[in-house]
């Protein structure tokens, strides 16, 4: 009978096999002294830097906090505690500057303005998608805005201005990536990915952002998996606690109304479901879903999967120029 215990792991055995994967890694295979973590104060790079500390040393880790305009103070609170807690050097990078010198505000409020002509000074912002529970949904976001005195507006977006917002604001991921390569360069570090398997799988990365990475530990474990790391690691409570979130747009705004279409709890055991051929009936029980609810969300998964494809591949050539092992 399929339950919630699929995918319950044994945490220090696992702790142990990443570890390993760690040092054989960037010290092995890349060459690299030590390893730079963005941190988020979110759960993954929370436990990908204990991780990275646990196989490396706390000498051999850089954190980076990379603030800008839209980030919510949480997440540099929450990355200081998690830096202090594991004892690592972390050094603060405000990436505002180089957003607003590329054009990236400009370019999302050029966006936002086409929807709503009075966005401006004090406004905020978040897409969302439409619920999946109630029948098979379109991939079509809706834009909601809210004014400096709270009141919201919100209208589904054309293609056009999604894709003008989306590409504007992806700049902050690939700032932040190009800020932790610097730090790996000066110090011939590793740079390391934060993805879980949900994220990965589902293509919820910004190609050459924080898809980009030299090594990516945790990329093979369900979020559900990555908590019960966190919880055999240490990681302090406040940061275990803290719902997943996007902390991409101006406007609060969860994982599961920006991309996924569940919780993450259920969302894992769905596509655990999905990629080990189980019925959508015998997954329904376990996440309190109908069994048409578990097929909606099985099919979304294959949906992002083919929308995705692109983030994924490597850069194509027209013959195979140099043999590298994976």
């Amino acid at each position: 009978m399929f339950s919630r215990d699929v995918l319950q792991i044994d945490a220090a055995a696992a702790t142990t096999q990443i570890e390993e994967a760690i040092r054989s890694q960037v010290l092995g295979t890349l060459r690299r002294k030590g390893a730079v973590v963005g941190l988020s104060g979110g759960i993954d790079s929370s436990v990908v830097a204990s991780l990275c500390v646990r196989a490396l040393g706390a000498d051999r880790v850089l954190g980076i906090f990379m603030p800008e305009r839209d980030s919510s103070d949480d997440a540099l609170r929450l990355g200081r505690l998690v830096s202090s807690h594991l004892g690592i050097q972390a050094i603060v990078e405000n990436i505002a500057p180089a957003l607003a010198g590329l054009g990236c505000y400009d370019r999302q409020n050029e966006a936002i303005r086409t929807l709503f002509p009075e966005y401006g000074e004090g406004w905020k912002c978040k897409i969302t998608l439409p619920s999946i529970l109630e029948s098979d949904r379109l991939n079509v976001f809706q834009l909601t805005v809210q004014s400096p005195s709270g009141d919201e507006k919100s209208s589904r977006m054309p293609l056009a201005s999604y894709l003008k917002l989306v590409a504007a604001t992806n700049y902050k991921q690939r700032v932040r990536k190009m800020t932790e390569y610097y730090h790996a360069d000066r110090l011939n570090y590793a740079v390391t990915g934060t993805p879980n398997r949900l994220e990965y799988d589902q293509g919820f990365f910004v190609k050459q952002g924080d898809g980009a990475a030299d090594f990516k530990p945790i990329a093979h474990l369900y979020k559900t998996q990555v908590y019960a790391l966190a919880a055999h690691l240490g990681i302090p409570d406040e940061i275990r606690r803290r719902p997943p979130t996007t902390d991409t747009y101006s406007m609060a705004q969860t994982q599961e109304e920006f991309y996924f279409a569940l919780p993450y709890d259920r969302m894992d055991l769905c596509l655990f479901g999905h990629n080990h051929g189980v019925p959508a009936a015998d997954v329904a029980p376990a996440v309190s879903l109908t069994p048409a609810q578990v097929e909606r969300v099985y099919r979304d998964i294959e949906a992002k999967r083919r929308a995705t494809r692109y983030q994924q591949l490597r850069p194509l050539f027209v013959e195979k120029v140099k043999e590298i092992e994976d």
